[in-house]
């Protein structure tokens, strides 16, 4: 237990030299300022919402305008020949098959979608946060084990070299902790390398290319409690792709009536009106005329257009309940496997801490049976590889702990 709190001591001192100070709460912030994806949510939802004013303004009457200037090359006596219409229009559906209602409820309808959308990408980002920076934490776990484990070997090269040269150990024992060495020394390569690409995902999120390191203030080793599981029906209740789902059928649903309807007859009352000159104009005089204007339209014959229009709606509600369907179905799986993942993971951290305990009394054993000439460098190097394969063990159960947790809290929209 002394070797895994000088670990911890390694992660916290090399932090310490960072700039840079993330809590997981800021850094979900931060990303969720960065996400395009949430950005392009957000203009979906702007974007719905101005289609439910465009449905919204079919209810109200509509005022149009028209005009003319007129003039002819021929004269009338001295006079020209010249004249000027203005017409203003305003009309009023009064009956238009039900299609009005039903588009206006078709666009709230999709608006509902694009906000539950918005939310199952919040949902989903903050999933993406929260897997880097576990993924950052563990990965300075790593690099803070490899680099304690080269610097134990490079201390034991050194005692067995110094033995060595006072002939009390074989040349083969100073070629195994040199071979063991070189290893170690490779590992740490590959740490450092995996290391940084953790930090550049890690920034990236958040939108910044470069930057130095930084200290995290939380780690994938606090506690982190365990969330109740839920049941199926209470998952998608809670689950906005779900809620997302079945408002696109009944939207889908309402196409089919709007759709239908553009095929009624359709009924409109207005008052038009006009302001014009006489014709010939030879007095500058001009006069004011209006009527009341009912028009009704009917569609007669189609060539089967109509038919195959609504057919082409009712298509549309049968794969949305398609995919509400396998939605169901991937959200109930996810589900258990969330769940098994969680519980398998967190009894894996209870092993692992159990075995670690063991190979690090069993690596100060071994040190200390070899300083005394009790053990061979053998011993002591089976030990530390023994240990640190445990140790690698712990934080990797850490890791998918943490993350199996903030993947059930997604699944279950928690």
């Amino acid at each position: 237990m002394r070797i895994i709190s000088l670990l911890l001591a390694v992660v916290a001192a090399c932090s310490a030299q960072s700039q840079t100070l993330f809590s997981l709460q800021a850094y979900r912030d931060s990303v969720y300022l960065n996400s395009m994806d949430i950005s392009n949510a957000t203009v979906e939802v702007e974007r719905a919402a101005a289609q439910v004013h465009i449905a919204k303004t079919d209810f109200l009457p509509s005022l149009t305008a028209s005009g003319s200037f007129t003039t002819d090359f021929r004269r009338s006596g001295d006079a020209d020949l010249w004249g000027f219409t203005l017409q203003p229009r305003i009309e009023q559906i009064l009956y238009a098959g039900g299609g009005v209602r039903a588009s206006f409820r078709r666009a709230e309808l999709q608006s509902d979608v694009a906000t539950e959308n918005q939310r199952m990408t919040q949902l989903d980002v903050r999933n993406a946060a929260e897997r880097a920076y576990y993924s950052l934490s563990a990965m300075q776990l790593y690099r803070a084990a490899t680099r304690e484990y080269v610097a134990i070997i490079r201390s034991l090269y050194r005692v067995v070299e110094e033995r060595f040269s006072e002939g009390y150990v074989a040349k083969g024992d100073l070629l195994q902790v040199e071979t063991r060495l070189s290893e170690a020394e490779f590992a740490l390569l590959e740490m450092e390398n995996d290391y940084e690409v953790a930090l550049h995902r890690f920034n990236a999120l958040r939108g910044e290319t470069g930057g130095g390191d930084v200290v995290l203030s939380n780690s994938i080793l606090d506690s982190v409690a365990m969330p109740a599981r839920v049941t199926v029906e209470q998952m998608l209740q809670q689950r906005p792709d779900m809620r997302a789902a079945a408002l696109t059928t009944l939207a889908a649903e309402y196409g089919v009536k709007a759709t239908r309807a553009q095929y009624n007859p359709r009924l409109t009352a207005g008052v038009s009106g006009s302001w014009q000159t006489y014709s010939p104009n030879a007095s500058a005089k001009t006069y004011v005329d209006g009527a009341l204007v009912v028009g009704l339209s009917v569609p007669l014959f189609h060539w089967g257009e109509r038919r195959s229009a609504v057919a082409v709606a009712r298509s549309d509600v049968r794969r949305a309940e398609n995919g509400m369907e396998q939605l169901r179905r991937d959200a109930a799986e996810q589900e258990a496997d969330g769940w098994s993942a969680m519980t398998s993971s967190y009894s894996q951290i209870q092993s692992s801490l159990h075995n670690l305990a063991i190979a690090a009394e069993n690596l100060s054993i071994s040190t200390y049976s070899y300083q005394e000439g009790q053990a061979t460098v053998l011993d002591v190097l089976q030990a530390q590889i023994s240990w640190l394969q445990l140790y690698t063990n712990a934080i990797t159960a850490r890791f998918n702990y943490a993350v199996a947790v903030s993947d059930y809290h997604r699944i279950t929209a928690q």
